[in-house]
């Protein structure tokens, strides 16, 4: 029982801190634009570079 007035205290705490931190995420920005993320991915802006020995790849 005396476990319990530690952990319910800490567990209120840390969840409190998710909500806040979550509300500040919304809050910036951060999940404005989640598509172009996925597509960065794909675009080849930087072509391949060439092998020390001039040769390409083997």
């Amino acid at each position: 029982m005396m476990s319990l007035l530690w952990l319910l205290p800490i567990t209120l705490a840390l969840g409190l801190g998710g909500v806040v931190l979550f509300a500040w995420s919304v809050r910036s920005g951060q999940y404005e634009d989640l598509d172009a993320a996925a597509y960065r991915i794909l675009n080849d802006d930087e072509p391949p570079r060439p092998h020390r020995d001039g040769q390409g790849p083997r």
